[in-house]
Formats: C-alpha cells, sequence, structure tokens
C-alpha cells in the first residue's frame, strides 16, 4: 500500500540526461512511487545517448520523454540551447509542482532555467558541492553555482553541503541534509549483478597481477594533463611487472582518441568497452587502485573499500579525502608520478583502506529526498497554470 502524502498537485517532473544522473534518480522515483498521490513524469535529456539503454532499468519504470538533443561536435551553449528548447514545451503540456534535477550537468542546468522561465519550483538534488574554482570541474562548478540560485529546495548530501549553501545565502529552512541516494544505487547494483563475461576474460589474461582502473574523461583535462596522465600510468606499469591497468572507454571522442594513441597495444594494458553499472562496480569491486577524475567514484569507493587516486587538485567531496580512501594526484607535472613511485608508501596505504560506512549518505538518503518534496508540495499552495 503506498503512502499518502495529501498531495492533489499535478506532481513531479524529473530530469537526467547522463548516466550519473540516471544512476541517483533511480532511488529517488522508486520512493516517490510509494506516494499514491504523487504523479511523476520522468524526461530525459538523453546527453549520453548511447550510455541510456543500459541505465533505464536502474529506474524500474518508463520514460515518459526522451528527447534529441545531441549533434557531433555541439558546443555547450548549443546543447543547452538546444535542451531548454526542447524541455519547454514538455514543461507547458506536463505543468509540473515542482521540477527535479540532479548534480551539475549541462540537462541539470537546463532543466533548472526552462523551470524557472515557465515559473515551477525547482529542487536540487546533490546541492551544495563545491571547489571554490569556477574552472575545476569546467563547466560543472558554475552550473551547480547557478542551480543552487535557482532552487526553491536543496537536498544537500552532507552538513559541509549545507553549510556551503547558507555561506552563499541560501536560507537554512531551504536546505535538507538528506545524504546522496548513489550509495542505494551502489548497494542495489551489487545485489542483482551477474558476472560479466567480459570482465572475466580480462581477469583471466590478467590473473595474479595488481589492476589499476582508470576512468578519465573531464573537460579540464583534455589535451596536455590527459595526454601526460596516460604516459605517467603507462610507464608505471611497464616499470612494475606485477600491475596491469583496465581502462573502461569513455565514449567522448577527445578521450577515445588520446587513450587509444598512448595506451594501445602495451603490454598488460587492457581498453575495453564502456560497461553497464553494474559491471562496472564488479571491476572496482576487482581493483588493486583505482585513479580518476571523476566524482560519482569519489563516492563509490568509500563503500567498497577502495583506494583512489583523484586526478584533480581540488575537489568538490573532500570528505573521500578525509576519510582516506582517496588522495589527490593534482594536474601539475610530477605530481601523479610522485605519488605512484612512492612504492612501498602506495602499497601500504592500498592495503590499509577498508570499507567503511559512507561519508556521503546511507540506504535511507532516497527516502529522506522523497520524503523532502512530498513535505514541500504538501506545504505549497495550489498553483495556478497559465500560458506564459
Amino acid at each position: 500500500m503506498g503512502k499518502s502524502s495529501s498531495i492533489v498537485h499535478g506532481g513531479i517532473m524529473m530530469i537526467a540526461g547522463t548516466r550519473p544522473e540516471l544512476i541517483k534518480v533511480a532511488p529517488v522515483v522508486s520512493e516517490l512511487a510509494r506516494y499514491d498521490d504523487i504523479r511523476i513524469v520522468i524526461v530525459s535529456t538523453a546527453q549520453q545517448a548511447d550510455l541510456l539503454p543500459a541505465f533505464l532499468n536502474l529506474l524500474d519504470t518508463e520514460v515518459d520523454y526522451c528527447l534529441s538533443v545531441m549533434s557531433a561536435g555541439q558546443s555547450l551553449n548549443a546543447l543547452l540551447a538546444k535542451t531548454v528548447a526542447a524541455l519547454d514545451p514538455v514543461i507547458t503540456k506536463e505543468q509540473p509542482d515542482l521540477i527535479v534535477v540532479q548534480g551539475d550537468t549541462t540537462s541539470a542546468l537546463a532543466g533548472a532555467l526552462a523551470g524557472r522561465m515557465r515559473g515551477i519550483p525547482l529542487a536540487h538534488i546533490e546541492a551544495g558541492l563545491r571547489t571554490g574554482d569556477a574552472d575545476k570541474p569546467f563547466p560543472e562548478e558554475t552550473n551547480r553555482r547557478l542551480i543552487s540560485h535557482m532552487a526553491a529546495l536543496h537536498c544537500a548530501p552532507t552538513r559541509r553541503n549545507r553549510a556551503e549553501l547558507v555561506r552563499e545565502g541560501i536560507a537554512p529552512r531551504d536546505i535538507v541534509v538528506t545524504g546522496n541516494p548513489v550509495v542505494s544505487s551502489l548497494q542495489n547494483a551489487l545485489r542483482i549483478a551477474s558476472t560479466s563475461l567480459a570482465l572475466e576474460g580480462v581477469f583471466t589474461r590478467l590473473e595474479g597481477l595488481k589492476p589499476i582502473v582508470l576512468t578519465t574523461h573531464r573537460r579540464e583535462s583534455f589535451g596536455v594533463t590527459l595526454d601526460r596522465n596516460l604516459r605517467t600510468l603507462r610507464a608505471f606499469v611497464l616499470k612494475h611487472p606485477e600491475t596491469a591497468l583496465i581502462v573502461p572507454m569513455h565514449p567522448n571522442p577527445n578521450v577515445k582518441e588520446t587513450v587509444t594513441r598512448i595506451l594501445s597495444d602495451t603490454e598488460r594494458v587492457a581498453l575495453i568497452d564502456p560497461l553497464d553499472y553494474a559491471s562496472f562496480l564488479q571491476l572496482i569491486q576487482r581493483a588493486w587502485l583505482v585513479v580518476s577524475d571523476s566524482g560519482g567514484i569519489q563516492e563509490e569507493v568509500a563503500s567498497m573499500g577502495k583506494a583512489l587516486l583523484v586526478l584533480r587538485s581540488v575537489t568538490e567531496r573532500p570528505e573521500a579525502i578525509d576519510a582516506g580512501v582517496a588522495r589527490l594526484a593534482g594536474e601539475w607535472p610530477g605530481q601523479l608520478e610522485a605519488l605512484l613511485e612512492d612504492w612501498d608508501g602506495l602499497k601500504s596505504w592500498v592495503k590499509s583502506v577498508k570499507p567503511i560506512p559512507n561519508p556521503f549518505g546511507d540506504q535511507r538518503s532516497a527516502m529522506r529526498i522523497a520524503q523532502a518534496f512530498a513535505d514541500y508540495l504538501s506545504a505549497q499552495p495550489q498553483r495556478e497554470r497559465v500560458a506564459l
């Protein structure tokens, strides 16, 4: 029997477009489905269209609208404009009482802008993450700051995130510390995961070695930084015959071309196709060390007890650093090399990292977020719907 929240409004529109958004939105959708009187409309912008089919099953529901906003080589401005334009008629038709975006992608910013221009209140999942540097990561740091100043309800994963929002002038009454729903997604994915035959082949080939898993896709790493990081890791693996490098290939052509050029045909290096979420978590589980510029992986390694070198000089998720499961590898020449070449220190640190209570939340995060939405809607007067 579903929950009742005494809501008679138009409901909630969830907007997402990338793999990380879908992963984190999925458990919230499942929790909202328990409320009999909340109508849910799910819109995918398909910002990562090639990854979309593999992750829709995480939602355990159908996507109501799937937009086509991607085209080869388009700029961020073009993507933002096209996404806002595509969302506008959907918002006009559905007339939601609350629009929900997650994180800091172009899809999230577009959803916030499109809703704001139609006078729809906005809720932001994963609010308050900050590095303090508008270029790191780019454009995500700018996106999330803009979203914060359009949102009516802020779901902050941690108390540190709440404090960041308050410092920026957000009213404390509009912030709820919820945790991050990625913890639920991770546990759910691991529970239903089946053995990946592709991964089994890789691990059979690299049996007995210390597997290092690399993911890299950040826009600010393109060019010299990406080239240098790949060459550093290649040299490290060649120097240490007990190690191997496994690289799930990101579909972005800027990344794929550089990774292929530098790492293909290298001894004990496996370049593999992109993985679905459950298979990727299996890969992380079996890694000796993880090296990544991803934000999401910083949230996942704590629950999995894996050591992570973060290919950044700053992070919006310092909780992982504080917990001892992650270290900043920096972006300047020699920093990653120095961390790797302290071989005894690296092995000692990797061995010391164990699974810990995740500092970004627990399995009740999605429930808290859904309750925050229900409470917000229950407190709002019936909104007059007009064509703007």
